[in-house]
């Protein structure tokens, strides 16, 4: 089975990234694959990173309030390099109504303040874990 890799990013101007790094951390340690991009990241920088890093998925950490336009570009941008395949999820301070909004946008999951480290590992195990045992099955692994 091939290593699930996640790219944890920081976009926009928020320098608060203390939960990006528990999370990050929290990944590395089940067993997953991070790429931290650091702080201030544009929606094109952390793109280029997951394609370049063959990332199974983007994690963005978000608490600057400008969630609902950095996670459109990121997924914008996706489609325009034909990487729709990475999943994109996230976490930091969004309201309800905007989750469901993004959710409908194609974002994965958005993990408020309050979900565990446990949780967040679980889903990312759950939702990218099938992906890597479906290709791994299918090159006869």
């Amino acid at each position: 089975m091939n290593t699930i890799r996640v790219v944890i990013a920081k976009p926009g101007l928020d320098g608060h990234d203390r939960g990006a790094k528990i999370v990050a951390r929290a990944l590395r340690d089940a067993g997953v694959e991070v790429v931290y991009t650091g702080l201030h990241q544009s929606p094109e920088q952390i793109v280029a990173a997951a394609i370049q890093e063959d990332a199974d998925a983007i994690g963005l950490s978000v608490l600057s309030g400008a969630h609902m336009t950095l996670f459109a570009r990121v997924l914008e941008l996706l489609a325009e390099r034909g990487a729709t395949d990475i999943t994109v999820f996230g976490g930091g301070i969004v309201p309800d109504a905007d989750i469901a909004e993004l959710e409908r946008m194609g974002v994965a999951r958005i993990f408020t303040p309050g979900a565990s480290t446990q949780e967040i590992v679980a889903w990312v195990h759950a939702t990218l874990g099938g992906q890597d045992q479906a290709v791994s099955a299918g090159q006869g692994a």
